[in-house]
């Protein structure tokens, strides 16, 4: 929320001007706005008001999500974007459906800073149709037009008003992406940002205080949870997990546990183990495992059949304002 395409920092006059004028409008607001989990915690105490969703499941993804389910239900109105029917999208007021990446035009920008086109495949099924259109054709409903031809018009728009994007056009991404910062049409791109130097001169450090996590293990919650990913699942599972082959190499939540605490609490491997917090409890499979470090326990948050952030602790980084995922003290038992 603090930052414009190309992270242009939403407090620069500068930006801001340029911004309003592509869009056609007098001033933009001169002050980030709310992370996510600020919303969702505004939202709870009644002064956030709709919230509209795109291609996102906080009630898989978000910590604490009886809290999560509770800020939904206060909001007078919910709108979820998505092309299945996520958790999320089932406590929608409205549910807009969208196309996939097979079934539209445009690019994506990965995380190596490459831009590449991707090309529709097959026609979206239904009423489904592109989040650009879909954004489009609301915004014009509610009194700002906004008129596009095609995904390439919006590129080009994305380009006019982003310096390291500036070079970056449909013909030059036709066979293979460019990274940005590309500041002009005969710029190749930049395959390696900090090749030779800091891309900021000698870099930029700081140093900080250590902050302890909000919650450590005591003698009710005795083991420290971990949470995140394996390679087979993305994120809350949306798509993996309709897939075959995804299914079948990761097909459930494991609660990995070192050796020596699942003798310690009678827990075999692929034993059911229950996981509790202070926020709730999940049941899983155990998987003994060196991987864990002991006194720790290590789960993904892919599964809602198992969802994980039914534990985690929403506290936040106090800068990046980032929920606790990493940290959160659990009791495991045999289920």
């Amino acid at each position: 929320p603090n930052v414009y395409t190309g992270y242009q920092r939403v407090v620069d006059l500068a930006v801001r001007e340029r911004m309003a004028k592509a869009w056609g409008v007098e001033k933009l607001p001169e002050k980030p706005g709310l992370t996510v989990m600020e919303m969702m915690d505004q939202a709870h105490e009644g002064k956030f008001k709709g919230l509209y969703i795109i291609g996102e499941n906080p009630l898989v993804s978000d910590p604490d999500l009886n809290h999560a389910r509770e800020c939904l239900k206060h909001l007078d109105f919910l709108v979820v974007q998505d092309i299945f029917l996520t958790e999320t999208a089932k406590q929608a007021h409205v549910v807009l459906p969208s196309a996939s990446f097979a079934e539209t035009e445009g690019t994506f920008t990965n995380t190596e800073r490459k831009v590449q086109r991707v090309r529709k495949a097959v026609e979206p099924p239904g009423q489904a149709k592109a989040d650009w259109e879909i954004l489009s054709a609301i915004a014009t409903k509610m009194g700002y037009p906004m008129e596009y031809a095609s995904a390439e018009a919006i590129m080009e728009e994305i380009r006019t008003v982003t310096p390291s994007y500036a070079g970056i056009t449909y013909a030059r991404i036709e066979k293979e992406g460019i990274q940005w910062p590309c500041p002009n049409t005969d710029h190749p791109g930049t395959r390696f940002l900090h090749k030779d130097r800091f891309s900021r001169g000698r870099g930029l450090f700081h140093a900080i205080e250590y902050i302890p996590p909000a919650e450590l293990p005591d003698d009710e919650y005795p083991m420290l949870l971990s949470t995140g990913r394996v390679l087979y699942q993305y994120h809350t599972g949306t798509m993996t997990r309709l897939g075959k082959g995804t299914t079948e190499r990761y097909p459930e939540s494991l609660a990995e546990i070192h050796p020596a605490d699942a003798a310690k609490l009678g827990i075999e491997d692929g034993q059911r183990v229950r996981v509790t917090s202070r926020r709730g409890t999940v049941e899983a499979k155990a998987k003994v495992t060196g991987r864990s470090d002991q006194g720790m326990v290590f789960m993904t948050f892919h599964f809602h059949e198992a969802a994980v952030n039914l534990l985690t602790n929403p506290a936040l980084d106090p800068v990046a304002k980032i929920p606790e995922y990493k940290v959160c003290a659990v009791r495991v038992e045999a289920a």
